[in-house]
Protein backbone atom coordinates (compact mmCIF):
# COMPACT_ATOMS: atom_id res chain seq x y z
CA UNK A 1 0.00 0.00 0.00
CA UNK A 2 0.98 3.63 -0.91
CA UNK A 3 2.78 5.37 2.06
CA UNK A 4 0.32 8.62 3.10
CA UNK A 5 -3.72 8.92 3.54
CA UNK A 6 -4.51 5.46 5.21
CA UNK A 7 -7.51 3.74 3.78
CA UNK A 8 -10.66 3.53 5.92
CA UNK A 9 -12.08 0.14 6.50
CA UNK A 10 -15.41 -0.72 4.25
CA UNK A 11 -14.54 2.37 1.93
CA UNK A 12 -14.30 2.03 -1.82
CA UNK A 13 -13.03 3.76 -4.68
CA UNK A 14 -10.54 4.49 -7.35
CA UNK A 15 -8.18 7.53 -5.28
CA UNK A 16 -8.49 5.54 -1.78
CA UNK A 17 -4.38 5.35 -0.93
CA UNK A 18 -2.94 8.19 -2.21
CA UNK A 19 0.83 9.45 -1.50
CA UNK A 20 1.38 13.01 0.73
CA UNK A 21 2.80 14.46 -2.64
CA UNK A 22 -0.14 13.90 -4.57
CA UNK A 23 -2.99 15.42 -1.90
CA UNK A 24 -1.96 18.93 -3.25
CA UNK A 25 -2.76 18.31 -6.74
CA UNK A 26 -5.98 15.89 -5.58
CA UNK A 27 -7.09 19.46 -3.45
CA UNK A 28 -6.41 21.80 -6.62
CA UNK A 29 -8.77 19.89 -8.29
CA UNK A 30 -11.38 19.42 -5.89
CA UNK A 31 -11.61 23.46 -6.03
CA UNK A 32 -11.79 23.73 -9.26
CA UNK A 33 -14.54 21.10 -9.34
CA UNK A 34 -16.15 23.52 -6.48
CA UNK A 35 -16.51 26.44 -8.90
CA UNK A 36 -20.02 25.21 -9.59
CA UNK A 37 -21.34 26.07 -6.61
CA UNK A 38 -19.24 29.28 -6.55
CA UNK A 39 -21.49 29.72 -9.73
CA UNK A 40 -24.44 28.31 -7.90
CA UNK A 41 -23.86 30.43 -5.08
CA UNK A 42 -23.26 33.30 -7.10
CA UNK A 43 -26.04 33.55 -9.12
CA UNK A 44 -27.93 33.18 -5.71
CA UNK A 45 -26.92 35.74 -4.13
CA UNK A 46 -26.61 38.36 -7.51
CA UNK A 47 -30.45 38.93 -7.94
CA UNK A 48 -30.67 40.44 -4.75
CA UNK A 49 -28.76 43.69 -5.62
CA UNK A 50 -29.60 43.54 -8.97
CA UNK A 51 -33.32 43.25 -8.31
CA UNK A 52 -33.21 46.84 -6.56
CA UNK A 53 -32.55 48.61 -9.97
CA UNK A 54 -34.00 46.06 -12.87
CA UNK A 55 -37.63 46.66 -11.18
CA UNK A 56 -37.57 50.73 -11.41
CA UNK A 57 -35.31 49.93 -15.09
CA UNK A 58 -37.56 47.54 -16.38
CA UNK A 59 -40.82 48.52 -14.49
CA UNK A 60 -41.47 45.22 -13.08
CA UNK A 61 -44.33 44.97 -10.97
CA UNK A 62 -44.06 42.63 -7.29
CA UNK A 63 -44.92 39.32 -9.07
CA UNK A 64 -42.75 40.12 -11.98
CA UNK A 65 -39.87 40.86 -9.63
CA UNK A 66 -40.79 37.48 -8.29
CA UNK A 67 -40.58 35.68 -11.31
CA UNK A 68 -37.10 36.56 -11.93
CA UNK A 69 -35.90 35.36 -8.75
CA UNK A 70 -38.20 32.13 -9.36
CA UNK A 71 -37.55 31.25 -12.48
CA UNK A 72 -33.90 30.41 -11.84
CA UNK A 73 -35.33 27.62 -9.82
CA UNK A 74 -37.33 25.86 -12.30
CA UNK A 75 -34.65 25.80 -14.47
CA UNK A 76 -32.48 24.35 -11.55
CA UNK A 77 -35.15 21.40 -11.35
CA UNK A 78 -34.89 20.61 -14.95
CA UNK A 79 -30.77 21.08 -14.58
CA UNK A 80 -30.22 18.74 -12.43
CA UNK A 81 -33.02 16.28 -13.13
CA UNK A 82 -30.77 16.23 -16.86
CA UNK A 83 -27.72 16.62 -15.50
CA UNK A 84 -27.38 13.28 -13.65
CA UNK A 85 -28.15 10.91 -16.74
CA UNK A 86 -25.98 13.51 -18.95
CA UNK A 87 -22.96 13.06 -16.28
CA UNK A 88 -23.46 9.21 -16.16
CA UNK A 89 -23.59 9.17 -20.17
CA UNK A 90 -20.66 11.86 -21.58
CA UNK A 91 -18.89 11.80 -17.77
CA UNK A 92 -18.45 13.97 -15.00
CA UNK A 93 -15.67 16.49 -16.67
CA UNK A 94 -17.78 16.91 -20.09
CA UNK A 95 -20.69 17.68 -18.01
CA UNK A 96 -18.88 20.15 -16.35
CA UNK A 97 -18.00 21.95 -19.46
CA UNK A 98 -21.56 22.34 -20.55
CA UNK A 99 -22.33 23.80 -17.38
CA UNK A 100 -19.52 26.60 -17.85
CA UNK A 101 -20.96 27.40 -21.30
CA UNK A 102 -24.67 26.94 -20.18
CA UNK A 103 -23.84 29.61 -17.47
CA UNK A 104 -21.58 31.72 -19.81
CA UNK A 105 -24.65 31.91 -22.51
CA UNK A 106 -27.66 32.47 -19.65
CA UNK A 107 -24.94 35.57 -18.40
CA UNK A 108 -24.96 37.07 -21.85
CA UNK A 109 -28.73 36.90 -21.98
CA UNK A 110 -29.46 38.77 -18.90
CA UNK A 111 -26.84 41.40 -19.61
CA UNK A 112 -27.70 42.41 -22.99
CA UNK A 113 -31.55 41.70 -21.52
CA UNK A 114 -34.26 44.95 -22.69
CA UNK A 115 -37.44 43.36 -21.36
CA UNK A 116 -38.82 41.28 -19.02
CA UNK A 117 -39.54 38.22 -21.43
CA UNK A 118 -35.35 37.76 -22.22
CA UNK A 119 -34.72 38.76 -18.95
CA UNK A 120 -36.93 36.00 -17.83
CA UNK A 121 -35.31 33.45 -20.89
CA UNK A 122 -31.82 34.21 -19.32
CA UNK A 123 -32.78 33.59 -15.73
CA UNK A 124 -34.47 30.37 -17.07
CA UNK A 125 -30.78 29.42 -19.12
CA UNK A 126 -28.53 30.42 -15.61
CA UNK A 127 -31.15 27.73 -13.53
CA UNK A 128 -30.55 25.01 -15.93
CA UNK A 129 -26.56 25.35 -15.18
CA UNK A 130 -27.23 26.05 -11.30
CA UNK A 131 -29.25 22.97 -11.32
CA UNK A 132 -26.82 21.23 -13.29
CA UNK A 133 -24.04 21.96 -10.66
CA UNK A 134 -25.39 21.36 -7.64
CA UNK A 135 -26.26 17.69 -8.70
CA UNK A 136 -22.99 16.99 -10.70
CA UNK A 137 -20.32 18.85 -8.41
CA UNK A 138 -20.64 16.38 -4.80
CA UNK A 139 -20.83 13.37 -7.15
CA UNK A 140 -18.05 14.70 -8.26
CA UNK A 141 -16.20 15.46 -5.80
CA UNK A 142 -16.84 12.19 -4.01
CA UNK A 143 -15.67 10.10 -6.77
CA UNK A 144 -11.74 12.11 -6.87
CA UNK A 145 -11.51 12.12 -3.27
CA UNK A 146 -9.56 9.97 -1.15
CA UNK A 147 -11.68 8.47 2.28
CA UNK A 148 -8.95 9.95 4.41
CA UNK A 149 -9.98 13.65 2.57
CA UNK A 150 -13.20 12.75 1.71
CA UNK A 151 -14.90 14.69 4.11
CA UNK A 152 -12.44 17.81 4.26
CA UNK A 153 -12.82 18.09 0.29
CA UNK A 154 -16.76 17.74 0.30
CA UNK A 155 -17.43 20.39 2.48
CA UNK A 156 -15.57 22.59 -0.05
CA UNK A 157 -18.80 22.30 -2.87
CA UNK A 158 -20.93 24.12 0.92
CA UNK A 159 -18.10 26.82 1.18
CA UNK A 160 -17.91 27.58 -2.17
CA UNK A 161 -21.66 28.31 -2.16
CA UNK A 162 -21.56 30.66 0.54
CA UNK A 163 -18.57 32.19 -0.77
CA UNK A 164 -20.31 32.71 -3.86
CA UNK A 165 -23.38 34.41 -2.42
CA UNK A 166 -20.86 36.72 -0.40
CA UNK A 167 -18.90 38.01 -3.34
CA UNK A 168 -22.04 38.50 -5.09
CA UNK A 169 -22.78 40.88 -2.33
CA UNK A 170 -19.73 42.79 -2.39
CA UNK A 171 -19.93 42.71 -6.26
CA UNK A 172 -23.70 44.51 -6.17
CA UNK A 173 -22.17 46.83 -3.65
CA UNK A 174 -19.27 47.69 -5.87
CA UNK A 175 -21.78 48.31 -9.24
CA UNK A 176 -24.35 50.37 -6.81
CA UNK A 177 -22.90 53.40 -6.90
CA UNK A 178 -23.95 53.73 -10.90
CA UNK A 179 -27.30 51.45 -10.27
CA UNK A 180 -25.02 48.88 -12.84
CA UNK A 181 -27.50 45.99 -12.62
CA UNK A 182 -26.36 44.58 -16.06
CA UNK A 183 -22.26 44.78 -14.44
CA UNK A 184 -23.77 42.43 -11.54
CA UNK A 185 -24.36 39.96 -13.61
CA UNK A 186 -21.66 40.38 -16.44
CA UNK A 187 -18.88 39.23 -13.48
CA UNK A 188 -20.42 35.58 -13.31
CA UNK A 189 -18.55 35.78 -16.79
CA UNK A 190 -15.38 35.29 -15.16
CA UNK A 191 -16.24 31.85 -12.16
CA UNK A 192 -17.78 30.73 -15.32
CA UNK A 193 -14.89 31.08 -17.84
CA UNK A 194 -12.18 29.97 -15.18
CA UNK A 195 -14.44 26.56 -15.00
CA UNK A 196 -14.77 25.97 -18.20
CA UNK A 197 -10.72 26.33 -18.64
CA UNK A 198 -10.07 23.86 -15.57
CA UNK A 199 -12.48 21.35 -17.15
CA UNK A 200 -11.07 21.33 -20.73
CA UNK A 201 -7.25 21.50 -19.60
CA UNK A 202 -7.06 20.62 -15.82
CA UNK A 203 -9.63 18.33 -14.82
CA UNK A 204 -8.97 14.58 -14.34
CA UNK A 205 -12.37 12.39 -15.68
CA UNK A 206 -13.64 10.29 -12.85
CA UNK A 207 -11.75 7.08 -12.48
CA UNK A 208 -14.88 5.63 -11.23
CA UNK A 209 -16.61 6.83 -14.04
CA UNK A 210 -14.48 5.85 -16.31
CA UNK A 211 -14.01 2.60 -15.43
CA UNK A 212 -18.28 1.79 -14.96
CA UNK A 213 -17.56 2.49 -18.80
CA UNK A 214 -14.77 -0.04 -19.69
CA UNK A 215 -12.30 2.68 -20.53
CA UNK A 216 -10.21 1.09 -17.09
CA UNK A 217 -6.56 1.48 -18.91
CA UNK A 218 -7.28 5.34 -19.19
CA UNK A 219 -8.55 5.20 -14.90
CA UNK A 220 -5.18 3.04 -14.36
CA UNK A 221 -3.00 5.48 -16.45
CA UNK A 222 -4.08 8.45 -14.23
CA UNK A 223 -4.64 6.10 -10.86
CA UNK A 224 -0.78 5.14 -11.37
CA UNK A 225 0.70 9.04 -12.01
CA UNK A 226 -1.21 9.34 -8.17
CA UNK A 227 0.19 6.24 -6.52
CA UNK A 228 2.15 3.66 -8.20
CA UNK A 229 1.15 0.81 -10.40
CA UNK A 230 1.04 -1.76 -7.46
CA UNK A 231 -1.62 0.36 -5.55
CA UNK A 232 -3.00 1.24 -8.59
CA UNK A 233 -3.98 -2.76 -9.51
CA UNK A 234 -5.72 -2.79 -6.33
CA UNK A 235 -7.81 0.27 -6.51
CA UNK A 236 -8.70 -0.67 -10.25
CA UNK A 237 -9.67 -4.04 -8.79
CA UNK A 238 -12.02 -2.81 -6.47
CA UNK A 239 -13.47 -0.23 -8.55
CA UNK A 240 -14.48 -2.45 -10.67
CA UNK A 241 -15.80 -4.93 -8.43
CA UNK A 242 -17.90 -2.09 -7.31
CA UNK A 243 -18.92 -1.13 -10.74
CA UNK A 244 -20.28 -4.47 -11.01
CA UNK A 245 -22.12 -4.65 -8.19
CA UNK A 246 -23.81 -1.19 -8.92
CA UNK A 247 -24.52 -2.42 -12.16
CA UNK A 248 -26.05 -5.62 -10.49
CA UNK A 249 -28.15 -3.34 -8.16
CA UNK A 250 -29.66 -1.36 -11.02
CA UNK A 251 -30.77 -4.91 -12.51
CA UNK A 252 -32.59 -5.62 -9.62
CA UNK A 253 -34.33 -2.41 -9.11
CA UNK A 254 -33.23 -0.76 -6.54
CA UNK A 255 -34.23 2.44 -6.93
CA UNK A 256 -36.65 4.79 -7.44
CA UNK A 257 -39.40 2.17 -6.38
CA UNK A 258 -37.77 0.56 -3.53
CA UNK A 259 -38.29 4.44 -1.97
CA UNK A 260 -41.57 3.49 -1.71
CA UNK A 261 -41.31 0.14 0.21
CA UNK A 262 -41.49 0.16 4.00
CA UNK A 263 -38.49 -0.86 5.32
CA UNK A 264 -37.21 2.49 3.43
CA UNK A 265 -40.53 5.34 3.95
CA UNK A 266 -39.04 6.46 7.45
CA UNK A 267 -35.89 7.62 5.68
CA UNK A 268 -37.92 8.74 2.86
CA UNK A 269 -39.98 10.90 5.18
CA UNK A 270 -36.72 12.41 6.70
CA UNK A 271 -35.67 13.35 3.68
CA UNK A 272 -37.84 14.66 2.10
CA UNK A 273 -39.41 16.74 5.23
CA UNK A 274 -36.25 17.95 5.80
CA UNK A 275 -35.65 19.21 1.90
CA UNK A 276 -38.88 21.36 2.40
CA UNK A 277 -38.07 22.72 5.66
CA UNK A 278 -35.10 24.06 4.60
CA UNK A 279 -36.57 25.88 2.38
CA UNK A 280 -39.75 26.58 3.87
CA UNK A 281 -38.45 28.11 7.04
CA UNK A 282 -37.70 31.22 4.64
CA UNK A 283 -33.46 31.52 4.51
CA UNK A 284 -33.68 32.23 0.83
CA UNK A 285 -36.46 35.65 1.41
CA UNK A 286 -33.45 36.66 3.44
CA UNK A 287 -30.07 35.39 0.57
CA UNK A 288 -32.61 36.49 -2.31
CA UNK A 289 -33.92 39.74 -1.13
CA UNK A 290 -32.05 40.74 1.96
CA UNK A 291 -31.45 44.66 0.40
CA UNK A 292 -35.10 45.28 -0.59
CA UNK A 293 -36.36 43.33 3.33
CA UNK A 294 -34.02 46.32 4.35
CA UNK A 295 -34.65 49.09 2.26
CA UNK A 296 -38.48 48.89 3.84
CA UNK A 297 -36.71 49.71 7.07
CA UNK A 298 -35.91 53.25 5.58
CA UNK A 299 -32.82 53.01 4.03
CA UNK A 300 -31.14 53.71 1.04
CA UNK A 301 -30.48 51.14 -1.74
CA UNK A 302 -27.25 51.18 -1.40
CA UNK A 303 -26.87 50.96 2.33
CA UNK A 304 -29.29 47.99 1.73
CA UNK A 305 -26.77 46.76 -0.35
CA UNK A 306 -23.97 47.15 1.98
CA UNK A 307 -26.07 45.46 5.29
CA UNK A 308 -26.57 42.55 3.39
CA UNK A 309 -22.79 42.13 3.08
CA UNK A 310 -22.82 41.88 6.54
CA UNK A 311 -25.51 38.83 6.12
CA UNK A 312 -23.03 37.06 4.08
CA UNK A 313 -19.82 37.01 5.83
CA UNK A 314 -22.30 35.49 8.25
CA UNK A 315 -23.55 33.12 6.14
CA UNK A 316 -19.45 31.83 5.17
CA UNK A 317 -18.48 32.18 8.78
CA UNK A 318 -21.10 30.12 10.45
CA UNK A 319 -20.95 27.48 7.79
CA UNK A 320 -17.34 27.20 8.41
CA UNK A 321 -18.04 26.59 12.51
CA UNK A 322 -20.60 24.16 11.23
CA UNK A 323 -18.68 22.17 9.61
CA UNK A 324 -16.27 21.97 12.18
CA UNK A 325 -18.85 20.95 14.37
CA UNK A 326 -20.71 18.76 12.81
CA UNK A 327 -18.70 15.35 13.59
CA UNK A 328 -17.90 16.76 16.99
CA UNK A 329 -21.73 17.88 18.73
CA UNK A 330 -23.30 15.50 16.23
CA UNK A 331 -26.01 16.12 13.90
CA UNK A 332 -29.45 15.97 15.77
CA UNK A 333 -28.32 18.99 18.31
CA UNK A 334 -27.19 20.85 15.66
CA UNK A 335 -30.47 21.00 13.91
CA UNK A 336 -32.47 21.62 16.64
CA UNK A 337 -30.67 23.95 17.79
CA UNK A 338 -30.85 25.92 14.68
CA UNK A 339 -34.57 25.34 14.43
CA UNK A 340 -35.23 27.03 17.54
CA UNK A 341 -33.62 29.90 17.33
CA UNK A 342 -34.60 30.09 13.35
CA UNK A 343 -38.07 30.25 15.36
CA UNK A 344 -37.36 32.87 17.36
CA UNK A 345 -35.14 35.05 15.33
CA UNK A 346 -38.15 35.12 12.64
CA UNK A 347 -40.42 35.85 15.91
CA UNK A 348 -38.77 39.04 16.45
CA UNK A 349 -37.65 40.01 12.77
CA UNK A 350 -41.76 39.76 11.95
CA UNK A 351 -42.33 42.29 15.53
CA UNK A 352 -39.67 44.41 14.36
CA UNK A 353 -41.68 45.36 11.34
CA UNK A 354 -45.12 45.21 12.40
CA UNK A 355 -44.30 47.43 15.40
CA UNK A 356 -40.98 49.51 13.53
CA UNK A 357 -38.52 48.19 16.00
CA UNK A 358 -35.70 50.48 13.80
CA UNK A 359 -33.21 49.36 10.65
CA UNK A 360 -30.53 48.30 13.79
CA UNK A 361 -32.97 45.58 15.52
CA UNK A 362 -34.26 44.44 11.88
CA UNK A 363 -30.65 44.06 10.77
CA UNK A 364 -29.34 41.99 14.00
CA UNK A 365 -32.62 39.68 13.91
CA UNK A 366 -31.79 38.91 10.08
CA UNK A 367 -27.81 38.33 11.04
CA UNK A 368 -29.03 36.02 14.21
CA UNK A 369 -31.23 33.86 11.74
CA UNK A 370 -28.92 33.63 9.00
CA UNK A 371 -26.01 32.35 11.89
CA UNK A 372 -28.54 30.01 12.87
CA UNK A 373 -29.07 28.80 9.39
CA UNK A 374 -25.80 28.58 8.56
CA UNK A 375 -24.69 26.99 11.39
CA UNK A 376 -26.99 24.23 11.76
CA UNK A 377 -30.02 23.09 9.36
CA UNK A 378 -28.51 24.58 6.18
CA UNK A 379 -25.24 22.71 6.00
CA UNK A 380 -26.49 19.56 7.84
CA UNK A 381 -29.17 19.08 5.97
CA UNK A 382 -26.67 17.83 2.96
CA UNK A 383 -24.62 15.40 5.40
CA UNK A 384 -28.01 13.95 6.68
CA UNK A 385 -29.21 13.01 3.41
CA UNK A 386 -26.12 11.34 2.08
CA UNK A 387 -26.39 8.94 5.91
CA UNK A 388 -30.51 8.17 6.47
CA UNK A 389 -30.66 6.20 3.16
CA UNK A 390 -29.70 2.64 3.21
CA UNK A 391 -27.12 2.48 0.63
CA UNK A 392 -29.17 0.32 -2.17
CA UNK A 393 -31.30 3.65 -2.79
CA UNK A 394 -29.03 6.26 -1.42
CA UNK A 395 -28.66 8.02 -4.56
CA UNK A 396 -32.48 7.77 -5.49
CA UNK A 397 -33.42 9.36 -1.86
CA UNK A 398 -30.83 11.83 -2.75
CA UNK A 399 -32.02 12.78 -6.13
CA UNK A 400 -35.26 12.55 -4.45
CA UNK A 401 -34.54 14.78 -1.84
CA UNK A 402 -32.54 17.31 -3.97
CA UNK A 403 -35.84 17.78 -6.28
CA UNK A 404 -38.41 18.62 -3.60
CA UNK A 405 -35.95 21.02 -2.03
CA UNK A 406 -35.57 23.21 -5.53
CA UNK A 407 -39.69 23.30 -5.92
CA UNK A 408 -39.70 24.53 -1.96
CA UNK A 409 -36.84 26.86 -2.87
CA UNK A 410 -38.82 28.00 -6.22
CA UNK A 411 -42.53 28.02 -3.92
CA UNK A 412 -41.12 30.50 -1.17
CA UNK A 413 -39.24 32.88 -3.56
CA UNK A 414 -42.43 33.01 -6.08
CA UNK A 415 -45.14 33.89 -3.37
CA UNK A 416 -42.63 35.57 -0.88
CA UNK A 417 -43.03 39.65 -1.95
CA UNK A 418 -47.35 38.54 -2.76
CA UNK A 419 -47.56 37.75 0.30
CA UNK A 420 -45.42 40.35 2.33
CA UNK A 421 -47.98 42.72 0.21
CA UNK A 422 -50.94 41.26 0.67
CA UNK A 423 -50.63 39.99 4.52
CA UNK A 424 -47.22 42.33 5.53
CA UNK A 425 -43.55 41.82 5.84
CA UNK A 426 -43.56 40.97 9.61
CA UNK A 427 -46.64 38.89 9.31
CA UNK A 428 -45.18 36.97 6.50
CA UNK A 429 -42.02 36.02 8.75
CA UNK A 430 -44.32 34.70 11.66
CA UNK A 431 -45.50 32.09 8.90
CA UNK A 432 -42.19 31.05 8.46
CA UNK A 433 -41.56 31.09 12.18
CA UNK A 434 -44.54 28.63 12.21
CA UNK A 435 -42.77 26.47 10.20
CA UNK A 436 -39.32 25.82 12.00
CA UNK A 437 -41.91 25.33 15.37
CA UNK A 438 -43.10 22.74 13.45
CA UNK A 439 -40.25 21.45 12.11
CA UNK A 440 -38.45 21.54 15.49
CA UNK A 441 -41.38 18.90 17.11
CA UNK A 442 -40.77 16.94 14.19
CA UNK A 443 -36.97 16.49 14.55
CA UNK A 444 -37.26 16.06 18.12
CA UNK A 445 -39.49 13.30 17.35
CA UNK A 446 -38.61 11.37 14.32
CA UNK A 447 -34.54 12.42 13.62
CA UNK A 448 -32.04 10.17 15.59
CA UNK A 449 -28.53 10.77 15.80
CA UNK A 450 -26.19 9.24 12.95
CA UNK A 451 -23.08 10.52 14.08
CA UNK A 452 -20.47 7.42 14.26
CA UNK A 453 -23.39 5.06 13.19
CA UNK A 454 -23.47 2.33 10.14
CA UNK A 455 -26.33 2.49 8.13
CA UNK A 456 -27.74 -0.29 9.59
CA UNK A 457 -27.54 1.22 13.27
CA UNK A 458 -29.66 3.98 11.82
CA UNK A 459 -31.51 2.12 9.83
CA UNK A 460 -32.92 0.90 13.23
CA UNK A 461 -32.67 3.80 15.11
CA UNK A 462 -34.66 5.15 12.44
CA UNK A 463 -37.65 2.66 12.67
CA UNK A 464 -37.62 2.82 16.67
CA UNK A 465 -38.73 6.27 16.32
CA UNK A 466 -41.47 5.98 13.76
CA UNK A 467 -42.20 2.53 15.76
CA UNK A 468 -42.52 0.83 12.02
CA UNK A 469 -42.27 -2.80 11.33
CA UNK A 470 -39.17 -3.42 9.40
Amino acid sequence: MAQGFSREPGTHGPLDDVPRRAARKITLWAGAIALGGFLFGFDTGVISGALLYIRKDLALSSLQQSSVVSVLLIGAVFGALLSGRLADRIGRRRTLVLVALVFLGGTAVVTLADGFAMLLTGRIVLGLSVGAASSTVPVYLSEISPPAVRGRLLTLNQLMITLGILVAYLVNLAFSAGEQWRGMFAVGAIPAALLLAAALWLLPESPQWLIAHGHTEAAHRGITALIGRDAADEVVGRARRRAAEESAARERGAGRKKLLTPDVRPALVIGLTLAAVQQLGGINTIIYYAPTIIERTGLSASNSILYSVCIGVINLVMTVVALRLVDRAGRRPLVLVSLAVMAVSLLLLGLSFVVDLGSGLTLLFMVVYIAAYAGGLGPVFWTLVGEVFPPSVRAAGSSASTAVNWVSNFAVSLTFLPLASALGQGETFWIFAVICVLAFAFVARYLPETKDRDADAIDRALHQRFRARR
